[in-house]
């Protein structure tokens, strides 16, 4: 018998195949199917902001992945993770946003967290998930956010060299002023295989992970 069957929305061309592996790994018996849309990625960074038809489309998208027999839905962008929530009230399958579980995590780390990304308008919705999370919780954190400047534009332009050495050198100046760290976006999580073990004095956090164990957990029978 077939597994539950998840519709894995996405902004980026790369990632599908990122948590297919991780599906195939850590939870096989899932039935998975990716949307692709970077329009809503890039129309969120031209607005500089999530807009009211950014999250219309979304909401439309994770519509149909009901009427596609979906059992559950992730979307896997930050920069849309409040249209996920959003929407929640409008199916009723759950949907899942990528970074939740990390900023869970990392609330567990310490109370000095930083916040790497490449775009501001991720780095500004993952910043506002763990203060909210940290307030729900009654905890109190101070969040240390790092733009790594011109890596998202050497990543649109193909030149992933470029956008490696800038996270990872965004990475190195983060490391000594916080307890934890966590990547705001899911493709920045093979940069921190390249660095070293010196380097790597605290946790470094990543969503795709986190967000396919709890996943597996979400569909766990019961």
């Amino acid at each position: 018998m077939p597994g539950k069957r998840v519709a894995f929305i996405h902004t980026v061309t790369t990632l599908p195949v990122v948590f297919k592996g991780l599906v195939t790994e850590l939870a096989p018996q899932i039935d998975m199917y990716h949307v692709v849309d970077e329009s809503l990625l890039q129309n969120t960074i031209r607005n500089g902001e999530l807009s009211k038809t950014t999250i219309y489309r979304l909401v439309t998208y994770l519509m149909l992945a009901q009427q596609a027999g979906a059992d559950a839905a992730m979307v896997t962008c930050s920069s849309i993770g409040a249209a996920a929530e959003i929407a929640r009230s409008m199916v009723s399958i759950p949907v899942l946003r990528v970074d939740e579980p990390m900023a869970e995590k990392a609330l567990a780390g310490g109370s000095r967290i930083g916040v790497a990304a490449t775009v501001r308008t991720t780095l500004t919705p993952t910043v506002s998930l763990i203060e909210r999370k940290a307030s729900a919780a009654g905890k109190n954190v101070r969040v240390i956010s790092k733009l790594c400047e011109g890596a998202f534009d050497a990543f649109i332009a193909g030149d992933t060299a470029k956008h490696d050495a800038l996270v990872k050198t965004g990475l190195l100046e983060l490391i000594p002023q916080v307890d934890v760290i966590v990547l705001a976006q899911a493709s920045m999580a093979r940069i921190v295989e390249s660095l070293s073990e010196s380097d790597r004095l605290l946790p470094i956090l990543s969503s795709p992970r986190l967000a396919v164990e709890h996943l597996a957990r979400t569909l766990a029978p019961r």
